[in-house]
C-alpha cells in the first residue's frame, strides 16, 4: 500500500526551519553589532589615553623650551 504524504506538514516544518534560521541570523547580527561596539569603545579608550599622554609630552616640552628662551 503506497504511503500518503501530508504536504502541509512538510510545509510547516520547512517554514519553521526557515523562521529559526532567520531568528538565528538576527541574533548573530545583533551579537556582532555588540562585539563591534565593544571593540570600538575599547580602541577609542586606548587611543584617547595615548593622545592624552602625547599631549602632556608636547605641552611639557613646549613649556621647557619656552622657559629656556626666557632665561636666555
Amino acid at each position: 500500500m503506497p504511503r500518503q504524504y501530508d504536504d502541509s506538514q512538510q510545509h510547516s516544518t520547512s517554514s519553521a526551519k526557515t523562521r529559526r534560521q532567520q531568528e538565528d541570523q538576527r541574533r548573530m547580527a545583533f551579537r556582532r553589532a555588540i562585539e563591534t561596539y565593544a571593540e570600538d569603545r575599547r580602541l577609542n579608550q586606548e587611543l584617547s589615553s595615548y593622545l592624552d599622554g602625547a599631549l602632556v609630552n608636547v605641552l611639557h616640552s613646549a613649556s621647557l623650551s619656552e622657559g629656556a628662551r626666557q632665561s636666555a
